[in-house]
């Protein structure tokens, strides 16, 4: 079959923004549901996408990202108090992008009484007219009984020490002193002690082992490595151009063209830079492993391919995005048969493989490691559970970005990950992208256990949907090498090509994922990201749903008119109502027309599907809404909604969203016209919801008297004396007892208290 080769793009659209991590490992070595929707036709071989430019991300020169990030610096108080943070918690800017359209994403990292928060990481997304949306990595309440620990820091480091040993890491120390922290990836926030463990795997890996020990109980909260694995004559790559300067009467493997991008041989050590690369007359190599400088070749040339892709594809200004440059070391140890990136040097290394003789130096590996260093950059997927698989994956669609985007005779691009280091000696790569369980260990589909194993086997499923994406399933033939690609479900799916499918990745992982990001927060990231890129509910976008589908991730999304599910509702007599239902239609310029029966008395549906108005009378009723677009496309959402009396002095208000429920007895006392009055206040919350509640006692004239604004159990008590300007209020209003969620959404309150005298 002819080669597969790069389709012209009418319009390059490109997507940025960043985060942090440690390193990454090659190992040479939501929860999702079936898909529901009825088997589509398979249409055509590949999806024609138009992109959007709205979404495109400019490059921005280093002064124009400075500044950026400066502002967004200078106003991180006023966003933490946009947010709802705590007045403990601080942001610290990370990275702002900034698309065509003027919409900047800015990646905070947070603290809390100066203590890192891991897990706490957000990013905002403000569009050019100043509303914003907000991806978070954890919706838990950021807050600690006590920043004092109970645990000694010399406790938690024999802790960790131990677990490095149980992991058959030698020559095991702590690096520095464990540092306290807030633990805030997983359930509730912890204070903890996050140590380093520092030695050497195995295999000769070196290892940053990271382990996270609650600071009150001792247990360990989280454990993760640190270390992430995974013209000349190359042995790889053949004939190829190298970045090369001149030094004197000698040439040096330093990259003019690409930040200085430097290349060393380590002769066979494991630490340091050893001696920089160097050569008489600027011929590079001879293509076999007995001439030292070949491998030289291969692995910078993968780094300047690299750099070039992530530029020139993405406008992405190096690794970090910041015009700085990473730079390589090959000839790690002996006989190493591995190849690793570390976020602490900002360095990939390459070992010589079995006997000194085959250098695991191939352009896939290349690209592999740098791209540990853009997630690490970016989201910063914690190395361990779902997030750590996502993260081996990106590393791995990167690297069959980076192929598909060289095009070498000598290693043609293909889904295949390792193939050319054969590191089994049988020649067989390391991976599969279009079947990751021919493999052995991989998985091809999510399910609830994913999480439990090696990330270098979850990242199975992210490999197979990237794969689906960009081909589709079913058996076929990609530049001489043959797929067969499943679906847990049967169901084909079309693909849109790797260029696109890499540019929605690229955007979901700079963009909208974050550190504790699982499969299921990578579907919604990556259908973000289509919707930014080539328009919601475009034929790219469903092409993305039905790909995760065919993984077990989520379902497809139905052709023709769909409507979001609306839970059952619960509103009080008397208390406006705003409801939106949201509905769009597949089918190309179609409008949509809502319609609605057994709405409670007093609301009405709005052409546009806003659901508003104020009850009047009390009951529940079944509410069917029927959206039909243009076509005569038409699907209809039942649910239940159920009126409520509000008392005087007292209400129970079931909240539908969270569960939670308002006893309020309130008495308000004092004489009118004094200069106070003093007000006594009981609430009782009953939640089932455990996350963030903020109450308010709102006087007539707007005042507000906080109650509590704190993550709550299955019970809050407020019970508090506070006084109130008697004189400004008048002798008789509405005050209101206002209960938010976490989403600062007011879910109850209460009418009609009386000052009295």
């Amino acid at each position: 079959m002819s080669r597969h080769h790069r389709s012209a793009r009418r319009h390059r659209h490109t997507a940025v923004l960043a985060l942090t991590t440690a390193s990454s490992l090659l190992v040479l070595g939501v929860q999702g549901g079936p898909a529901s929707a009825a088997p589509a036709d398979p249409g055509p071989s590949k999806i024609v996408a138009t992109p959007r430019a709205g979404a495109a991300q400019p490059a921005l020169s280093p002064a124009a990202r400075t500044a950026l990030i400066r502002s967004a610096t200078a106003d991180a108080g006023d966003t933490a108090k946009d947010l709802r943070l705590g007045a403990k918690e601080k942001l610290l800017v990370k990275d702002v992008l900034k698309d065509a359209d003027g919409t900047t994403h800015t990646r905070y990292e947070r603290t809390y009484a100066g203590l890192p928060v891991l897990g706490g990481d957000l990013v905002v997304h403000e569009k050019k007219n100043g509303t914003s949306t907000t991806t978070k990595g954890t919706r838990a309440t950021i807050t600690v009984a006590t920043t004092t620990p109970k645990i000694a820091a010399d406790r938690a480091a024999d802790k960790a020490l131990a677990l490095g040993k149980a992991a058959d890491v030698e020559k095991t120390e702590v690096e520095g002193k464990p540092r306290l922290v807030v633990w805030a990836a997983e359930g509730k926030p912890v204070l903890a002690w996050e140590s380093v463990v520092e030695g050497v795997q195995e295999d000769g890996t070196p290892s940053e082992l990271h382990v996270v020990t609650d600071a009150s109980t001792g247990k360990v909260a989280a454990q993760y490595e640190g270390v992430h694995t995974g013209t000349g004559h190359g042995q790889y790559n053949g004939e190829v151009s190298v970045g090369s300067t001149q030094s004197g009467s000698s040439y040096q493997l330093v990259d003019g063209d690409r930040a200085g991008q430097r290349t060393y041989d380590l002769n066979q050590g494991t630490s340091g830079t050893g001696t920089l690369f160097t050569d008489d007359n600027d011929v590079w190599g001879d293509g076999t492993p007995g001439n030292r400088q070949t491998a030289g070749v291969d692995v910078a040339f993968g780094a300047a391919a690299t750099w070039d892709y992530y530029k020139n594809v993405h406008n992405r200004n190096g690794i970090r995005n910041d015009g700085v440059a990473a730079y390589s070391r090959a000839h790690y140890g002996n006989n190493y048969v591995n190849a690793f990136w570390q976020d602490s040097c900002f360095c990939m290394t390459y070992g010589d493989g079995a006997g000194n003789a085959a250098p695991l130096t191939s352009l896939d590996v290349a690209a592999h490691e740098m791209s540990h260093g853009v997630t690490a950059a970016t989201a910063n997927l914690t190395y361990s559970g779902e997030s750590g698989g996502l993260n081996e994956a990106t590393s791995d669609i990167f690297a069959a970005a980076v192929e598909f985007d060289a095009d070498l005779t000598a290693d043609v691009p293909d889904y295949l990950v390792g193939e050319k280091i054969d590191i089994n000696g049988d020649g067989t790569p390391l991976r599969y992208m279009d079947k990751p369980s021919k493999d052995s260990r991989s998985r091809d589909y999510w399910d609830a256990s994913l999480g439990s194993i090696d990330v270098h086997y979850s990242s199975g499923p992210a490999n197979h949907f990237f794969y689906l994406l960009s081909e589709g399933s079913g058996a076929k033939t990609v530049n001489g090498v043959d797929y067969d690609s499943p679906t847990v479900d049967g169901v084909p799916v079309t693909g849109i090509g790797i260029e696109n499918a890499a540019d929605i990745w690229y955007r979901a992982l700079s963009t909208y994922m974050t550190s504790s990001t699982n499969y299921a927060g990578a579907r919604v990231a990556t259908l973000q990201a289509a919707s930014d890129l080539f328009g919601a509910y475009s034929d790219t976008y469903l092409a993305v749903a039905a790909a995760w589908a065919g993984i077990n991730v989520g379902d497809r999304i139905a052709v023709g008119t769909n409507v979001a599910p609306i839970g059952d509702q619960l509103s009080g007599v008397g208390q406006d109502v705003s409801l939106q239902v949201e509905a769009y239609t597949t089918n190309s310029d179609a409008t949509l027309a809502y319609e609605a029966t057994g709405l409670p008395d007093g609301l009405t549906l709005s052409d546009s599907g806003l659901i508003s108005g104020v009850p009047t009378t009390t009951g529940t009723s079944e509410v069917t809404v029927t959206v039909t677009d243009s076509t005569g496309s038409s699907v209809s959402e039942t649910f239940e909604w159920r009126v409520a009396l509000i008392y005087a002095n007292s209400t129970r208000v079931d909240i539908p969203d969270n569960g939670a429920a308002v006893e309020s007895p309130v008495t308000i006392t004092g004489r009118p016209g004094n200069a106070s009055a003093t007000t006594e206040v009981y609430v009782k919350i009953v939640h089932t919801y455990r996350g963030d509640l903020t109450v308010d006692l709102v006087g007539p004239d707007g005042t507000v008297y906080s109650l509590l604004n704190r993550s709550g159990g299955s019970a809050d008590n407020v019970d508090q004396t506070f006084t109130v300007n008697a004189s400004a209020q008048p002798v008789e209003g509405t005050w209101k007892l206002r209960v938010r969620d976490v989403a600062a959404i007011d879910v109850g309150y209460i009418q009609q208290w009386r000052i009295t005298p």
